[in-house]
């Protein structure tokens, strides 16, 4: 049984695709810490392969950009992309906990208005179809909830 020519992967990739000529295995190492070889038809084997390819094709692509970036452009994504305080993400742990509690005691219509527009991307025109009513009347629902929730947390 022959390993794929040693491909570079993601860390996170948990296994090694083997072939034979007419014999194709997945290797890898189950939760246990046991090598486990599980033999898979061909069709499932090239599935993987093309997975493999493309994940090494986004690598690649990803080095190159790098590669190509100047020295002002890696500070500043650098300093774009800093992490959160302790601070900041106690605070939005807070806000969202209070925002969930808040929006639970909204009427039932204006909380399940309100959770199809913001958490479904439902248009306006949609939820009013599922509800029987019209787009003004799920919007103003909507400006009404806002309201509520605007003057509970004080923005």
């Amino acid at each position: 049984m022959n390993a794929n020519p040693k491909r570079r992967k993601y860390r996170d990739n948990p296994y090694t695709l083997m072939n034979n000529e007419d014999e194709f295995c997945i290797l890898f190492i189950d939760s246990s810490n046991n090598v486990q070889i599980i033999e898979v038809p061909e069709f499932v084997y090239d599935t993987f392969n093309l997975f493999e390819l493309e994940d090494l094709s986004q690598m690649n692509e990803y080095d190159r950009h790098i590669e190509h970036m100047s020295f002002d452009d890696i500070s500043f994504s650098k300093i774009t992309n800093k992490q959160k305080s302790l601070e900041d993400e106690v605070i939005n742990k807070i806000l969202c906990d209070t925002l969930k509690k808040e929006i639970s005691k909204l009427p039932e219509i204006q909380k399940r208005r309100l959770v199809m527009y913001f958490f479904n991307d439902m248009k306006l025109k949609d939820i009013a179809l599922l509800e029987n009513c019209s787009p003004r009347a799920v919007k103003s629902s909507i400006d009404i909830s806002i309201s509520k929730l605007k003057k509970i947390l004080k923005y």
